[in-house]
């Protein structure tokens, strides 16, 4: 009996022993742990100033999560494209990607030396990013990303700001003599701030040869805006692909504030007209005129007189449309009509030339 036991736990022994020993099937090479090469990099140039953007890399290019990050190279040439990653000495150092204002977007700014700027249009300044892991590995270069090379303009002097009736007239001085830089464009910019938001747009642009005002009427009365202008040198030919626009902005102006106040009326309405008429149901003179076209408008206000005397309003309300009815006229009078336009901010307009009529 013993002996039949012992036979079989040594079977169960032996059967575990062998399934242990099975086949693990084709072994899988261990991952390089290589981060996924950029493919988003950006380059702006704004003055003496080059702002690169990428996303952050997650996955290694065997479609792995990067477990250990290493460093990133910010690569440099001067010209349009890299085969390699090359550096100046201010860059060699391997350098993580500063912290971003967009999450999973890593941010690097760099200051241009003058010994890289040209006088030639044609001149390139081309980026590239290396992302590598712990190792110090890389899978290779980003897209690469060109700037201009030409120096930058001055900005404008004295910038000043004017509220108008028709709109924010910015006024300037050219601080350049304006020289014609073959394939390239220049224009005064003018950035507008939305003090209330801090939301700033472009306000427009003018041809730096052209007389130096701009007139900015996309904006909200009553509100405050800050301007700033700067030159801005764009690539007139077309840009080689995958290079972007090739745009670079100028040193920019010190923001000019302002509070676009309304204190302007509407036009003075015309073609006032006066008519008598009278029936069982009384008496009365009717008005018409022309409407007013502001877009601000909010009604009309109507002034009459007598003979010899002023102008006082008659109607109790703003009147919303270009016509009223005057019931309170007596017979063998004649009455003298103006109307002014009222906007919404109330401010009015000066009164119409005058229309009479006589009651039978």
């Amino acid at each position: 009996m013993k002996r039949a036991l012992s036979k079989h736990l040594f079977a169960m022994l032996l059967s575990a022993v062998l399934a242990g020993c099975a086949s693990p099937g084709i072994p899988q090479p261990p991952s390089l742990e290589l981060p996924k090469p950029v493919t988003d990099l950006t380059a702006v140039r704004r003055n003496d100033k080059v702002y690169l953007s990428w996303t952050v890399p997650t996955q290694t290019t065997d479609g792995k999560r990067i477990r250990r990050a290493g460093l990133t190279r910010i690569c440099r040439t001067s010209g349009a494209a890299m085969k390699s990653c090359q550096s100046v000495d201010e860059l060699r150092t391997l350098v993580a990607p500063s912290a971003s204002a967009v999450p999973g977007r890593a941010d690097y700014t760099y200051v241009l030396p003058p010994a890289l700027l040209s006088d030639d249009p044609a001149a390139r300044i081309t980026y590239a990013v290396s992302v590598e892991n712990s190792r110090g590995r890389s899978a290779g270069l980003s897209n690469q990303a060109s700037v201009l090379a030409v120096r930058a303009l001055p900005p404008p002097e004295d910038l000043a700001a004017k509220v108008t009736a028709d709109g924010i007239v910015l006024s300037w001085k050219n601080t350049v003599t304006v020289v014609h830089r073959p394939g390239l464009t220049d224009v005064v910019r003018i950035f507008r701030r939305d003090e209330s938001s801090q939301v700033e747009s472009v306000a427009g642009e003018a041809p730096l040869d052209a007389p130096t005002t701009f007139t900015d009427r996309n904006f909200e009365w009553e509100k405050a805006y800050s301007y700033r202008a700067a030159v801005v040198t764009t690539l007139s030919q077309p840009a080689p692909a995958g290079s972007g626009s090739l745009e670079m902005e100028g040193e920019q102006t010190l923001p000019l504030t302002i509070v676009a106040h309304d204190i302007f009326p509407p036009a003075v309405p015309a073609g006032l007209q006066a008519v008598f008429s009278g029936a069982e149901q009384g008496r009365y003179i009717d008005l018409i005129w022309s409407p007013d076209a502001d877009a601000d408008l909010a009604g009309y206000n109507v002034y009459r007189r007598e003979e010899n005397g002023a102008p006082q309003r008659i109607n109790s309300a703003i009147v919303q449309t270009p016509a009223f009815r005057d019931t309170d006229v007596s017979s063998g009078k004649k009455y003298f009509y103006s109307v002014s336009a009222v906007d919404v901010r109330g401010n009015e307009s000066a009164r119409s030339e005058e229309a009479s009529e006589v009651t039978p």
